[in-house]
């Protein structure tokens, strides 16, 4: 039954025919999807040294090559994502992303060598492209214009607290096993298998719980290939591009966090202090844990200024913000040492910040019946900007330092800031009555 007044959740406008469960289905989803995603990044160091035995010096370009081949794979679906979930509706691109994350992260400490981890990382990342761009279409989809911007917010809340129990929690299960007697491999898998299953019960219950609703009554009719062209062509759009552009750098912040930090702090943990791996990736949870602690309680903060400001000059500001603390890692000699919680509590922050307000502009300026769309090229730009720094970071982290992805994606968010300033006088919002309201399949 379509709402005839709207209803709330969490201080939060809902949209027609979106009800409270629905509401309370879409932070449960941030919250697991942002937990899983965020957890094999993490873990990887210690598959790649526990498992497969790889050398501590050749690490960073495993790492690296597992992030290419992981967004290789978004960038070539992510749009189709988007277009499907216009024609098809939210719900089975979202279970789908469910059940592909549970197949790879079962199988992934299975791997024999680094060719058969790399093509279950690709497996994972078609589940972690459903789930990156209809979290995103969902949380706009279910509220009102005039609570995007918190809606964003309370996403970041809640998968903020997805990715600190990843981080502080998942990441363990192979050391509490090693505790009770384990062997590292047969840990890492009892480990990994537990949490698919647990990533499996989500999907079946996000099958019950978001809503089976279509946005707009065309798109079942356009096809599949005019909808991704048409989530392409916005970016005409002065702020359809500073999103899309956002999103590029925005995304990356997010693998260079979950990746690279935990791989840092493992080398050196390893290396120098002579800890064990499962020791070493508990340290890299715990750091880690800090910057998603500080997304978390800041999540909510940025979403609120996204309500409160212009959309394009929350964009900028939160560019700037990351920006400057992702390069505030140049100052870090010693990962295990005070200075890095510091750093860690400043690139928190950052991340939170361009991660939150991309989304809103995007669905202030994309017309409903092409958000889906929209929001899957906005994906595929972020997965542009996670190969770019997975890529070029992994080579300069051997090459040069560890801090070296951190500085690709401070740079890339300066240029971000620069462009905004450019086009900000330029973004003229869709008005909110020319947008479809949501409508039952």
């Amino acid at each position: 039954m379509v709402a005839s007044s709207p209803r709330r959740v969490l201080g939060l406008d809902l949209a027609d025919g979106i009800g409270r469960g629905n509401m309370w289905a879409c932070m449960s989803m941030a919250f697991a999807a942002t937990m899983i995603i965020s957890f094999l990044p993490a873990a990887q160091p210690y598959i790649l040294g526990s498992v497969l035995g790889v050398a501590k010096a050749d690490q960073g370009k495993v790492v690296g090559l597992l992030g290419v081949a992981a967004e290789i794979t978004m960038i070539a679906s992510l749009a189709w994502y988007g277009a499907l979930a216009d024609r098809f509706g939210r719900r089975p691109i979202v279970v789908a992303g469910f059940a592909l994350c549970a197949l790879g992260a079962a199988l992934f400490p299975f791997a024999g060598n680094t060719t058969v981890l790399v093509a279950l990382r690709v497996v994972f990342a078609l589940g972690v492209a459903a789930l990156s761009g209809m979290l995103s279409t969902v949380a706009v989809d279910y509220v009102r214009d005039g609570s995007r911007g918190r809606s964003y917010g309370l996403v970041g809340l809640f998968s903020g607290l997805g990715a600190m129990v990843a981080v502080l929690g998942l990441v363990r299960l192979p050391k509490i096993l090693e505790d009770r007697g384990m062997a590292p491999v047969a840990a890492a898998r009892v480990s990994f298998l537990i949490i698919a299953v647990a990533v499996l019960a989500v999907a079946a219950l996000m099958w019950f719980t978001l809503s089976p609703a279509r946005v707009g009554a065309t798109a079942e009719r356009v096809p599949l290939t005019r909808l991704v062209r048409e989530g392409i062509v916005l970016a005409r759009d002065p702020g359809v591009a500073l999103s899309y552009a956002a999103a590029f750098v925005a995304r990356a912040d997010l693998a260079v966090v979950a990746g690279f930090m935990s791989l840092w702090i493992v080398d050196h943990a390893t290396g120098e202090r002579g800890m064990s791996a499962a020791e070493a990736l508990a340290r890299a949870g715990a750091v880690v844990g800090i910057a998603q602690t500080v997304a978390t309680v800041a999540a909510p903060l940025f979403g609120w200024l996204g309500d409160r400001m212009r959309r394009q000059d929350v964009v900028i500001l939160a560019q700037a913000v990351a920006a400057l603390s992702y390069l505030s890692t140049l100052l870090i000699s010693d990962p295990l040492g005070s200075g890095m919680m510091l750093v860690a509590v400043l690139v928190g922050l950052g991340e939170i910040a361009a991660i939150t307000t991309a989304g809103p502009l995007l669905a202030q300026q994309a017309p409903a019946g092409v958000r889906g769309s929209a929001y899957g090229v906005q994906t595929l730009c972020g997965a542009v900007g996670i190969l770019t720094v997975s890529a070029l970071g992994g080579i300069l982290y051997d090459a040069w330092r560890p801090a070296a992805p951190f500085v690709v994606s401070g740079v890339s968010g300066l240029l971000v800031v620069a462009f905004g300033l450019v086009v900000r006088r330029r973004v003229m919002p869709l008005p909110e009555e020319r947008e479809s309201v949501v409508t039952v399949g």
